[in-house]
């Protein structure tokens, strides 16, 4: 049986992520090659693997084709900050790679079994069936950012993520502990100086 997943912020190729210490590597080919082991460790051929934006930073398009023809599965982006080369123009390096359908901007809603997910690059305090039980993947928070609600970060920097494409099923685990996202209001009158 195909299984699918969900990464995001891999950023093949992003050097200055390595030296200025964000990730924990030797070079930037070392967090490549980690990615790439990691990835393949747990996708098959056959399975689907959503990237939830910014696969790679680099000028070395020969070097990121080669990255994305050794990564197991078929594969689909959601466009992130960094694969554009500026606003509404997707970065010819990351057009030209062979994506299982055409990378989609923004906001993608896929179903996992009866289950909604609304897929972004960027985090979002309310999505559609957000009050109903559905659930947002969201990347670009590099960890930041608390789970709130159905509402977790899968960029590669987490913990439980760890460098690691993961299931629907994993990625929710922790989600039973996060805080509820419900926020109390006030009046203006409520609110001291």
């Amino acid at each position: 049986m195909n299984k699918t997943f969900f990464i995001s912020d891999t950023h093949f190729g992003h050097a200055s992520l390595v030296a200025k210490g964000e990730r924990r590597f030797n070079d930037i080919t070392e967090m490549d090659e980690r990615i790439i082991e990691n990835w393949n460790a747990v996708v098959s051929d056959n399975d689907l693997v959503w990237h939830l934006g910014d696969f790679a930073v680099s000028n070395d398009a020969d070097r990121i084709a080669e990255i994305f023809r050794r990564l197991k599965g078929r594969k689909r982006l959601i466009l992130g900050n960094h694969d554009y080369d500026r606003p509404g123009v997707i970065k010819p390096m990351v057009a030209a790679l062979s994506w299982d359908e055409e990378p989609r901007d923004i906001i993608e809603t896929v179903a996992i079994g009866d289950r909604r997910l609304v897929l972004c690059h960027y985090p979002l305090r309310t999505w559609p069936g957000h009050k109903k039980g559905s659930y947002h993947f969201y990347g670009h928070a590099h960890g930041g950012l608390a789970d709130f609600g159905n509402s977790r970060d899968v960029g590669v920097d987490l913990p439980d993520v760890s460098f690691t494409p993961r299931t629907f099923a994993k990625l929710i685990e922790r989600l039973s502990s996060a805080e509820v996202g419900i926020l109390e209001t006030q009046s203006v009158a409520q609110v001291s100086p």
